[in-house]
């Protein structure tokens, strides 16, 4: 306990005399995609296949730092209720001042560690804990420590540090503890003299190649935050798996999912080696994730969500609904894509007959230049205002385009209802759509 004490002190002292981000405080994070990650109805959606309202509901920013995510936090999630810890009361002072500059009333911080959580007394909706877990000493008992007050059906999001992928900044680390500069709270001089060494290392030395592109304008908080990093730990797949299963806490969903399909590593995704072919299928999501891990250690963070086990009902993949799912379907825009920026572009693209780059909108895509076009822009804009029924969908589409282009014949009801579900299978993977099935009959 003494050591682990000793961490969190060192840790606190850090980020007290260098609270992160080191983002001025009338910066107002207006990107989509970023806003996007902090919408607690993606999480939600993706566990109990339903859509979610976000007024009223309890968020912790489980290690707030100087409040930027908190205020992300905010934007993304209307009406909802804010509540902001970190062990460094400097941070916590600013994540204040930053909420407060921005207008964000339904908002509160306190400088606690995430272990005592619990002395709050509040239980959350959902726990956004980004960047911090792998600082701490214990990640289990962080992790028990957030499920504690974790309500039943509530959701956290958290991540570790890659072992594999950041293999090589935690050797930089090991090598500036060896010259003591991390004995204490590394300052300028261990930030200047760190930057010396590396700047003064031949480019190819394998440390400084594999790190980063380094100079002498690298930025302060850039070297303190992987160089002189105190508690940075790496982990892998196994041991973020092990790591949930000792805090008693069940895998929902990589948050950046369709970046972790091991059928995108291989050529021919429909002609596999035969034993990898045969095998594959029959792996649980844990290893399929930890053969991705070892092929293409390429993402920096295992970021993922979590929640109390057996809180959600199976859930079934849109892929294999049946007709009787479809004609009582409701649909819905993702929240975050209800903003003036999408409505303008969207009545842009219908009233100028182009294409809608959505690419740019979404966390999710793998194809930087996925467009939408003008037809099926027409159909979806209600979604703008509020969710609709599959019903009414196919019968906007009936009336945008009443006849076949090709022989000019009236489209089908059912020819429509084939469109219409093909557009928004394809729509919902990416999280541009968002479909609830209708409820199950007494």
């Amino acid at each position: 306990m003494e050591n682990k004490i000793s961490d969190l002190e060192k840790i606190r002292q850090q980020f007290d005399s260098a609270p992160y981000p080191r983002i001025p405080l009338d910066h107002y994070p207006a990107k989509i995609k970023f806003i996007f990650l902090y919408n607690m109805v993606t999480a939600y959606y993706l566990r109990y296949q339903k859509v979610v309202e976000t007024e009223g509901k309890l968020i912790l920013d489980a290690g707030c730092g100087s409040g930027f995510k908190s205020l992300a936090l905010a934007i993304a999630n209307p009406g909802a209720r804010i509540v902001g810890v970190d062990l460094s009361e400097e941070s916590t002072n600013l994540a204040r001042e930053r909420l407060k500059y921005h207008h964000f009333t339904n908002v509160e911080f306190h400088a606690i560690s995430i272990y005592d959580l619990p002395k709050l007394g509040l239980e959350f909706d959902y726990i956004d804990c980004d960047e911090t877990l792998y600082v701490l000493p214990d990640i289990v008992a962080g992790l028990k420590a957030m499920k504690a007050v974790l309500k039943p059906e509530g959701i956290i999001r958290t991540n570790l540090h890659n072992s594999s992928q950041r293999r090589n900044y935690f050797t930089a680390q090991k090598l500036f503890k060896m010259l003591g500069f991390m004995d204490e709270n590394p300052g300028q001089l261990e930030i200047e003299q760190a930057k010396e060494i590396m700047n003064a290392l031949k480019n190819q030395v394998l440390l400084k190649a594999s790190t980063t592109v380094v100079d002498d304008e690298m930025d302060d908080e850039w070297y303190l935050m992987n160089y002189l990093f105190q508690g940075d730990k790496g982990y892998t797949i196994p041991e973020t798996f092990e790591a949930l299963r000792a805090a008693d806490l069940e895998f929902i969903s990589m948050v950046n999912w369709p970046a972790w399909n091991v059928l995108d590593l291989f050529q021919d995704a429909g002609n596999l080696p035969a034993a990898l072919g045969m095998t594959l299928p029959e792996l649980s999501v844990e290893e399929q994730l930890h053969l991705y891990e070892m092929l293409h250690p390429i993402h920096r963070l295992i970021d993922f969500w979590c929640g109390h086990p057996n809180a959600a009902a199976p859930k079934v993949p849109v892929v294999e609904w049946t007709d009787s799912d479809w004609q009582g379907a409701t649909v819905h825009l993702h929240p975050s894509l209800k903003v003036p920026e999408v409505k303008q572009e969207m009545l842009s693209a219908v009233t100028n007959i182009k294409m809608v780059e959505i690419a740019k909108y979404l966390p999710f895509v793998k194809e930087s230049s996925l467009l939408m076009d003008s037809m099926v822009v027409s159909c979806l804009i209600p979604l703008l205002e509020k969710p609709m029924s599959m019903r009414s969908l196919v019968e906007r589409w009936r009336y945008i385009r009443p006849v076949n282009p090709v022989n000019l014949e009236p489209i089908a009801t059912e020819t429509a209802f084939d469109l219409v579900k093909k557009i928004l299978t394809t729509l919902e993977p990416i999280g541009f759509v968002l479909l609830e099935r209708p409820p199950a009959k007494a």
